[in-house]
């Protein structure tokens, strides 16, 4: 292919909206980190009012089991306190050891919760069997200790459905998995409160009968958190319906040809996606890299939790690329193709543009003159690119373009 003429074009430039700053990203984290801070820390007041009640009420009234859910509560303390230090770790902006940001330390924070209500909930299935084998051994107990359970059971409730809340709408498991574990406690004060009303209306046996319900309900609860932490550890992937929504997002994109190697993975709050879009072969890099910008704010339109979108542009399907990949070693770079094209028009030669396009295991060249460039006829010209083609089977077409106007 010889000789074609090309009028000289006006690039308009397009405007598109960016994507949220660096700035405006750690502000986002920042605020969110304040967030989890705040509800965290009224957990920790309720946990320890109701913590001292217990203990003091407990030792007063003979209630021996008030003061074991006390001791209970205190350890929903301590992980308030891991909530917040995570929290604020997690928070913190990306760096050159944590370039996708510390999002993780919520859900290592996660798995250790989660382990623990696994541990919670074994403890109460162990203690009620140890409870039903010694009925004998229940202590007389004050009203007083009745009143109290229920006010713990009420609180830690309260502050259940507060934290559970609160972990939702910032869309933090971390939250969620304290919430949970608020629950549990909130289970051992019913556990308590069941067990002081049976034991003052005659029948002992109810608290060990419900501490074995509720401590399977901590263990299946437990083991749900730990597997989701896990999960998100080993990079598991959205869900397939999930997956399809995204899919149709990014296909719908103008420019984008095909679509491969959907990715996705859970950080925290955030998902991580990876896509290979394919789009014509032949236009511009930054054209390419304006629909891989459409592509990423299609995406963040479908799933606003998205957080990193990395796009991989593909100028062929995956057979051609494998072609081109086993290939490339033995394709000419741009050094070396001009270096080849000079024996074809000429050292001399002044080229306004080159183009180059590697596909199919080949390249093809587009070599673009000025006006007043001289050329020999069309004829002549095509004799000599057929026989440099010959030649040089790396080469797949070469083509040659005046430019009408500077």
């Amino acid at each position: 292919m010889v000789w074609s003429r090309i009028e000289e074009f006006e690039y308009i430039a397009c405007s598109m909206s960016l994507p949220p700053s660096s700035s405006q990203t750690r502000n986002a984290g920042a605020e969110r980190a304040r967030s989890i801070r705040n509800v965290t820390l009224v957990g920790v007041a309720i946990n320890s009012v109701l913590t001292i009640g217990q203990i003091v009420v407990g030792l007063l009234a003979n209630a021996f089991s008030l003061v074991a859910d006390a001791v209970h509560t205190l350890s929903d303390l301590g992980a308030d306190f891991m909530v917040l230090a995570a929290g604020k770790q997690g928070a913190n902006p990306a760096d050159l050891d944590h370039p996708y940001g510390h999002g993780r330390i919520e859900t290592v924070a996660t798995l250790v919760l989660g382990v623990s209500l696994v541990a919670v909930g074994i403890g109460f299935l162990w203690a009620s069997g140890m409870r039903l084998q010694a009925m004998g051994d229940q202590l007389p107990l004050h009203p007083a200790a009745l009143v109290m359970a229920l006010v713990a059971l009420l609180g830690k409730e309260i502050l259940f459905r507060y934290t559970l809340a609160g972990g939702r709408r910032l869309k933090s498991p971390m939250l969620e998995a304290n919430a949970w574990h608020a629950r549990s406690d909130a289970a051992s004060s019913l556990v308590v409160a069941i067990g002081i009303g049976g034991s003052l209306a005659g029948y002992p046996f109810l608290e060990p009968l419900a501490a074995a319900v509720v401590g399977f309900l901590i263990l299946r609860m437990g083991v749900l958190q730990s597997w989701h932490a896990v999960c998100e550890l080993i990079d598991t992937g959205l869900p397939d319906e999930e997956l399809a929504r995204l899919r149709q997002a990014i296909s719908d994109t103008p420019g984008v040809a095909g679509l491969h190697d959907l990715r996705t993975r859970r950080m925290a709050h955030r998902v991580l996606c990876d896509a290979h879009v394919q789009v014509d072969p032949r236009i511009t890099v930054s054209e390419g890299h304006y629909i891989s910008e459409s592509v990423l704010l299609a995406v963040r339109r479908a799933r606003p939790d998205i957080g990193e979108v990395l796009v991989h542009v593909d100028a062929e399907e995956d057979d051609m690329e494998r072609l081109f990949a086993e290939r490339v070693e033995r394709l000419p770079d741009r050094a070396t193709v001009l270096a080849d094209l000079s024996d074809l028009v000429g050292e001399h030669l002044p080229l306004h543009r080159l183009q180059l396009h590697y596909l199919e295991g080949q390249v093809e060249v587009e070599a673009y003159f000025l006006p007043d460039t001289p050329l020999l006829d069309a004829e002549t010209l095509k004799q000599r690119v057929d026989a440099w083609l010959a030649e040089r089977p790396r080469y797949r077409r070469v083509s040659f373009y005046r430019v009408l106007g500077p």
